[in-house]
């Protein structure tokens, strides 16, 4: 290769998407949207340093779209908008906290590709405040077959069973598990933080964190109680269980601290973490067992049963 070449791709490399748009363009000439310097602010990173910190994340996108076979009339319906590319931004930074710019990235190019009128998408992604430069991610993508949307599936609306430390211990658990088990709708347990209290830390984010890995422990002593439930983090783990008709066990460490719009209850409270829980994943019955919830305006049904009771 000569230094000529090896000096174009360095500079392609480094320039603005939409040069290295038209430099890789195969095909007759497209038009092109983009947007350029689009800053917000975001917490998003990998390190525990970047946890409950806000930072700089920049923007640059551009979007080669076929031209319209008829006129655009001023017509703004009738174009891929820039509000389309922000908007694919907004929505992708509201799902849920990231570790990865190449993740955040994926998620901004696979939604603007389901615009009819994009053919390929730059997305470059830069963190403003980690070090003296901008560290960040490019990536290229073109519409395929992977781009088109799934048909929307039928919402699933679980049951949340919330089951306190003495349920945990009554003899009557392999009973309720087994009426769990014969329900028709998905049943997703929620659990009590362990009653032995959790170590103490002077920072609160490392407090929050030692909170919501008790529960977990919890979490996994039922799993070793009963085979049949199943320690899941992620919100597709939990969709994917409730397809399958797995009895799944809330881990909540992950979903909680990943919240954009997280819950107000602290983890001790695991009884209100359920709750949250519940109206996230749009429940449509909460079932506490072994401890009583107060009446409230939820959107789902509310059962309390004792620990006398052997019927859910």
């Amino acid at each position: 290769m000569g230094s000529h070449a090896l000096s174009c791709e360095i500079t392609q490399a480094f320039d603005h998407p939409d040069a290295r748009s038209h430099a890789t363009s195969e095909r007759e000439p497209l038009d092109r949207i983009s947007v350029r310097n689009h800053i917000v602010e975001v917490e998003i990173g990998a390190f525990q340093t970047e946890r409950g910190t806000m930072q700089r994340v920049c923007f640059n996108i551009v979007v080669e779209v076929r031209p319209l076979a008829n006129a655009v009339d001023d017509d703004v319906d009738k174009i891929l908008s820039y509000d389309k590319v922000t908007q694919a931004i907004s929505i992708a930074l509201g799902e849920e906290r990231l570790n990865l710019l190449e993740t955040l990235a994926e998620r901004i190019a696979e939604r603007i590709l389901w615009e009819p009128q994009a053919v390929r998408v730059f997305v470059r992604i830069e963190k403003l405040d980690r070090g003296p430069g901008a560290l960040g991610v490019e990536i290229v993508r073109a519409v395929s077959e992977a781009n088109v949307p799934m048909a929307p599936q039928e919402k699933l609306h679980p049951t949340i069973v919330y089951l306190s430390n003495a349920a945990i211990a009554s003899e009557n658990l392999k009973g309720w598990l087994d009426q769990i088990v014969a329900q028709e709708r998905p049943v997703l347990i929620c659990l009590d933080g362990p009653a032995e209290p959790a170590p103490r830390s002077a920072a609160p984010l490392a407090q929050r964190r030692i909170d919501l890995l008790a529960i977990e422990q919890n979490a996994w002593v039922l799993a070793g109680r009963d085979q049949r439930c199943v320690v899941v983090q992620t919100r597709t783990e939990l969709d994917w269980a409730m397809e399958n008709g797995q009895i799944s066990v809330w881990a909540p460490s992950k979903i909680v601290l990943d919240a954009v719009d997280g819950p107000d209850a602290e983890p001790q409270n695991a009884l209100a973490l359920a709750l949250w829980f519940a109206e996230e994943m749009e429940a449509a019955q909460f079932v506490s067992l072994g401890s009583a919830v107060k009446s409230s305006e939820k959107p789902f049904d509310i059962v309390n049963v004792s620990l006398s009771e052997t019927r859910v």
